[in-house]
C-alpha cells in the first residue's frame, strides 16, 4: 500500500499541467457565457424557472465532462426558499375603507397576520425619543394603536432631530413602550406587491409590531382635523387594521459535480461560483454575464480540464468538488446551506477557491500596464501556507498582477464577507476569492456577455486551474494556523 501511494504521488508531482490547461480557452468560455447569460436563462433569479434551466445546463456540462453526481447520487442539492403571498391588507377609519397602495401601505415581510379593532388612537408627535426629546412623555400607549408623523412633516424641527427620524426608529420607540400597532403618516405611499421578498428562515426570534404607512388624508380623518406635530393626544376614532399573508415554500438548487481523487480521495478541493443573478424586473432581464456568469463558466471549463487530466491517467490526488451555488445575490444562501449541511467533511476540505466576477476591468485601474491583474481576497486569512503558494503558482504560470486592494482589514466595501467563500472561511476552511472589481454595469440589465474581456477571463481562470492543481496534488493539506477574524 505504501509503495502504491508513493508511486501515485510521484506521478502526480511530475505531471505537467500545461497540456490540460490548454482545454481552457477564451473561445470556450465565451461560448459557455453566451448560454449562461443568454435571454433563455431569464436572469437566473433564485428559485425561478430561469434558475432551474441554468442548473440543468450546468448539470449537463458536468455530466458531459464525466464528473460524478456530487450530492447523494444527484447533481443538484435542493434547499428551501420561502415567499409570502398577500391575501389581505385592509385599513378603515370610522367605517370608511382606504385603498392599499394609494392611501396606505405596508412591508409584507415585516407584517404579521393580525386583525385589530381600535376605538382610539394615541398621537405621539414624531415618535422621537432621545437624550433631548421624548414624544412619549406622559403617554400610556401599552396595547394601543399609535400614530406618528414622518420626517417629511418636520419642517420646523432642528436638523439634528429631523435627520434621525425614520420608520425603524419610530417603530422601535413605539414597540419599547408596548404599543400594539403603529401608523406613520407620510407623503409617499408605496405600492403593495402581491408577493413579498424571498427568505430562507421562516422562524423568527422577534416579531415586530404591525406598521402601516398612511397618507396625510388618513391621518386627518383619524384626527378629525389637520394632524400636526405640536400636541401629543388621544384621538377618538374607530380603526380597522387587517393583514393576512400565506408563506409558500419554494426550492433552489446548488449544482455539484465530483471528480474523485486517487490516494488522497477522502480530502477535497472545492471550486465554487454562484450561478444565480437578479432575474427579471420591470420587464427587463438582468443578464449577469460578469456577476457571476463569468465565474460559473470558469467552473465549467475547469471541470472539463481536470476531467481530461483524469481520463489521461493524470488525475488529482485529492477529490475536487465543482459547485455552482444559488441564492448568493439574496444573501449567500446556497453556500450557507452547504456550509451547514456539507456533503463532504469541511475538516477534510483543504481549500475553497471561489470565483465571483472575473470577466471585466475595474474602471479605477486607469493605467494600461495595470490591466493584466486580478484581485486576490482572503489568501492570508486562515492559512500561512496559502499566500506563498498562490504567488508562486502565479509567478510560474500566469504572471498576473495580484492586487490585494480588497484584502485590507479596513476595506470599506467589506468584499471579503460578500461572496460564497465566506461560508467556507467561517467554518475554518482556507479560501481564495478571485475578483476583478465592480463596474457601472454591476447589478444592471446591461451586464451582458459582449462586454466581457475573454482573454483576461481565460487568464484568470488559468490561475485558478494551476492553483487548484497544486492544492489537489500537494502532499499535505493546508495548515489552519490563523484565527478567523
Amino acid at each position: 500500500m505504501v509503495c502504491i501511494g508513493f508511486s501515485v504521488y510521484t506521478q502526480a508531482q511530475k505531471t505537467n499541467p500545461k497540456p490540460f490547461a490548454k482545454e481552457i480557452t477564451a473561445q470556450g468560455l465565451k461560448e459557455q457565457l453566451y448560454i449562461i447569460a443568454g435571454p433563455e436563462m431569464e436572469g437566473r433569479g433564485t428559485a425561478t424557472e430561469g434558475e432551474r434551466r441554468a442548473a440543468a445546463y450546468i448539470q449537463s456540462q458536468f455530466e458531459k465532462a464525466g464528473l460524478q453526481p456530487g450530492f447523494n447520487g444527484s447533481y443538484q442539492m435542493p434547499f428551501p426558499v420561502f415567499e409570502d403571498s398577500l391575501l389581505k391588507i385592509h385599513l378603515a377609519v370610522n367605517g370608511k375603507d382606504f385603498v392599499a397602495g394609494k392611501d396606505f401601505s405596508g412591508n409584507i415581510g415585516m407584517l404579521n397576520n393580525a386583525s385589530f379593532r381600535f376605538s382610539e388612537v394615541v398621537f405621539a408627535g414624531f415618535g422621537v425619543v432621545n437624550e433631548t426629546r421624548d414624544d412619549y412623555k406622559d403617554l400610556d400607549v401599552k396595547g394601543k394603536l399609535v400614530i406618528v408623523l414622518s420626517a417629511a412633516f418636520g419642517r420646523d424641527l432642528p436638523a439634528e432631530v429631523k435627520n434621525k427620524i425614520n420608520a425603524f426608529v419610530q417603530q422601535d420607540a413605539a414597540e419599547r413602550r408596548g404599543a400594539a400597532a403603529l401608523l406613520i403618516v407620510d407623503n409617499k405611499i408605496d405600492p403593495v406587491p402581491a408577493k413579498g421578498n424571498l427568505y430562507v428562515n421562516p422562524y423568527k426570534t422577534v416579531y415586530r409590531i404591525n406598521t402601516f404607512t398612511v397618507s396625510e388624508n388618513v391621518g386627518n380623518v383619524i384626527a378629525g382635523t389637520t394632524l400636526t406635530g405640536s400636541t401629543p393626544q388621544v384621538l377618538k376614532a374607530k380603526v380597522d387594521m387587517d393583514f393576512v399573508k400565506q408563506p409558500n415554500e419554494l426550492t433552489s438548487y446548488n449544482v455539484l459535480g465530483l471528480l474523485e481523487g486517487s490516494d488522497l480521495k477522502d480530502e477535497f478541493v472545492v471550486l465554487t461560483a454562484h450561478y444565480d443573478h437578479m432575474g427579471e424586473k420591470d420587464g427587463k432581464i438582468w443578464f449577469g454575464a460578469d456577476d457571476d456568469g463569468s465565474g460559473t463558466v470558469a467552473v465549467i471549463e475547469l471541470a472539463k480540464a481536470f476531467a481530461k487530466a483524469k481520463a489521461a491517467g493524470k488525475g488529482p490526488r485529492r477529490s475536487i468538488l465543482f459547485m455552482t451555488v444559488s441564492g448568493e445575490e439574496r444573501g449567500l444562501w446556497g453556500s450557507a446551506y452547504y456550509g451547514e449541511n456539507p456533503v463532504y467533511p469541511l475538516d477534510k476540505t483543504t481549500v475553497n477557491l471561489n470565483i465571483d466576477m472575473i470577466g471585466r476591468i475595474d474602471p479605477d485601474r486607469a493605467k494600461k500596464d495595470s490591466l493584466n491583474y486580478v484581485y486576490i481576497v482572503g489568501d492570508d486569512k486562515l492559512s500561512s501556507d496559502l499566500k506563498p503558494i498562490s504567488e508562486g503558482i502565479n509567478k510560474k504560470y500566469t504572471k498576473l498582477g495580484l492586487d490585494y486592494k480588497f484584502n485590507e482589514p479596513k476595506d470599506p466595501m467589506r468584499i471579503y464577507y460578500r461572496s460564497d467563500h465566506y461560508n467556507f472561511a467561517r467554518h475554518g476552511v482556507p479560501i481564495i476569492f478571485y475578483f476583478s472589481g465592480l463596474h457601472p454595469d454591476y447589478h444592471q440589465p446591461t451586464d451582458t456577455p459582449d462586454k466581457i474581456n475573454y482573454a483576461l477571463l481565460q487568464k484568470r481562470t488559468l490561475l485558478v486551474f494551476y492553483t487548484a492543481w497544486e492544492m489537489a496534488n500537494r502532499d499535505a493539506m493546508l495548515k489552519r494556523d490563523i484565527p478567523l477574524n
